[in-house]
């Protein structure tokens, strides 16, 4: 029997122990196994024994050598298994001898380890004898309550998914130039400097800023300069910031109902109290004395194309929103989402620009005029306000997606992109004629096309009879994706009951035939909920 050597203390250590008593199993079985090397799995194993308490703090490895005979590998793999588990911390390496580590371990790993090792003790006497009981899992902490709030469902498509025809908010996909837009950002890339490859300004390339700012002084009538816009990825993120950079946790923020979900989100995810204002034929509602019962920090509106009513933002009730605002100390944050797709008449102007120094945040895109995966979208700051946040935007952003922007200042600098919006209205425009077309031709229910002015989408409002998100789910199933119009509702009402029907990526001869088939989805609903119905009464 082997003479153990005295520790430190002058205690006498264990010798160190057969390999195969170190693990409930034998090391050595499955070793060499394909696709994994010796050392991944001999070094997994020996982790995953100390995190679970098999090899308990101070416990004396095999020598190398010893170790290496035992599983009949090289000495030099045991070697580099040793010297990474010192590095990580696992074991300490000593001249009398390797131990592992003390860790502060997990008590719900190591007990679930033991209560594993014993049932499979006990089904190597007994194969029919029952596992000894588990005690209650500790609970596993929580999603802090504003992620809780966010809507429990996600439409949009996944990775590699194909939006499903009818889906609101895509543009035509097929029709973008892409051979213009590759050769344009091969050029860029071809031009780079290496400095081009660091990160940019966090506000964002000063070529883009520039010919946004251009753009939307011609196109949109907003009031800015270059020094006011930031480049920020996305519509999403710039909403996300405009929280950070304007709310603090308890402020109230006034948002339309029904309104774009993706702004619900953003505002779910911060600590402000969300209050839903309704929407008429004039755009949102702001009761008589809500300013002074419940006065915002933020008020939140598509005042061009309300998403996803359609309706338009009266002047009047323009030039009292930034008014009121202004007295009570808020701020307007105008997403003009979908606007520059115009079917009747000119474009709406912004807000932004109805007067000089307005309280307001404009929020724009190149998700639908360009493509969303380009993930580039923009916020227009008022010039006191874009002073005053410079040093946080700084911190907050840092400036990449470089060689997209240089490539998307160009497109816009040389026409391309003023070329492709025009060739996208009349084809949107075409689109929506044939869905307006085909819902008279083929829709049985009685129903109400709102939004058919502006942008991507007609939402057809339906009688309750008909209930939405379950024609939406039975649509989807057979691979049309219009959205419920309720789903949009912070609080909804009877009138909220529709469908939201996207025709941007949808060919208009596609259109009466799938219009068709979501008219017998829809009065199969009906059908059902009347059986349902039957079936309640008679029980």
């Amino acid at each position: 029997m082997p003479v153990s050597p005295k520790s430190r203390s002058g205690t006498l250590d264990p010798a160190p122990q057969n390999v195969a008593a170190l693990f409930d199993s034998p090391l050595a079985t499955g070793l060499g196994r394909a696709g994994t090397s010796l050392q991944k799995q001999l070094l997994s194993r020996l982790k995953h024994a100390i995190l679970e308490g098999r090899l308990p703090a101070g416990t004396r490895l095999p020598a190398s050598r010893t170790l290496a005979e035992d599983l009949a590998i090289s000495r030099n793999t045991v070697s580099i298994v040793y010297d990474q588990l010192a590095a990580e911390g696992f074991i300490v390496p000593h001249r009398l001898g390797t131990r592992v580590a003390q860790l502060s371990l997990d008590p719900h790993v190591a007990a679930k380890a033991a209560r594993t090792a014993s049932a499979a003790t006990s089904r190597a006497k007994d194969p029919v004898a029952t596992p000894p009981n588990a005690p209650d899992d500790p609970p596993t902490p929580l999603a802090s309550r504003r992620i809780q709030r966010l809507p429990a469902t996600r439409h949009a498509a996944r990775a590699d998914e194909t939006p499903l025809p009818f889906t609101p908010g895509v543009p035509a996909l097929t029709r973008f130039p892409t051979s213009t837009w590759r050769r344009t950002l091969e050029r860029v890339m071809r031009e780079a400097q290496p400095r081009h490859y660091h990160y940019g300004d966090p506000l964002g390339e000063p070529a883009l800023r520039d010919a946004i700012a251009a753009h939307l002084r011609i196109s949109r009538g907003v009031r800015c300069d270059a020094a006011q816009v930031v480049i920020t990825e996305g519509a999403h993120e710039a909403l996300i910031l405009c929280v950070r950079l304007l709310t603090d946790p308890g402020d109230t923020v006034w948002m339309e109902d029904p309104g774009y979900r993706g702004a619900k989100a953003a505002f779910h995810s911060s600590d402000v109290r969300l209050q839903a204002l309704r929407v008429d034929d004039e755009g949102v509602v702001i009761p008589d004395g809500e300013w002074d019962r419940s006065p915002p920090r933020l008020v939140y509106v598509t005042p061009s194309h309300q998403y996803p009513l359609g309706s338009v933002l009266s002047a009047s009730r323009r030039l009292d929103l930034i008014a009121q605002a202004r007295r009570h100390g808020a701020w307007i944050l105008e997403d003009d989402y979908d606007s520059e797709f115009r079917h009747q008449g000119e474009p709406i102007a912004a807000m932004q620009g109805m007067v000089p120094d307005a309280p307001v945040v404009y929020v724009g895109t190149f998700s639908k005029t360009m493509f969303p995966a380009l993930r580039l979208g923009f916020l227009i700051l008022p010039t006191t306000l874009a002073t005053q946040a410079r040093d946080a935007l700084d911190e907050l952003l840092r400036g990449g997606h470089r060689f997209e922007q240089l490539a998307l200042a160009e497109f816009i600098r040389s026409g391309q992109f003023a070329r492709h919006l025009g060739r996208m209205r009349r084809l949107y425009r075409e689109r929506q004629t044939a869905l307006r077309n085909a819902l008279s031709a083929h829709f049985d229910p009685a129903y109400a096309v709102i939004g058919e002015r502006c942008g991507l989408h007609l939402t057809v409002r339906l009688d309750p009879a008909f209930p939405d998100k379950a024609i939406v789910a039975a649509a989807q199933r057979e691979g049309i994706g219009p959205r419920a119009l309720s789903s949009f509702a912070l609080d909804p009402q009877p009138r909220d009951n529709g469908l939201v029907i996207g025709y941007g990526d949808t060919d208009a001869a596609r259109i009466p035939g799938l219009i068709k088939r979501l008219a017998a989805i829809v009065a199969a609903q009906k059908v059902e909920k009347a059986e349902k119905g039957i079936s309640l009464a008679t029980d």
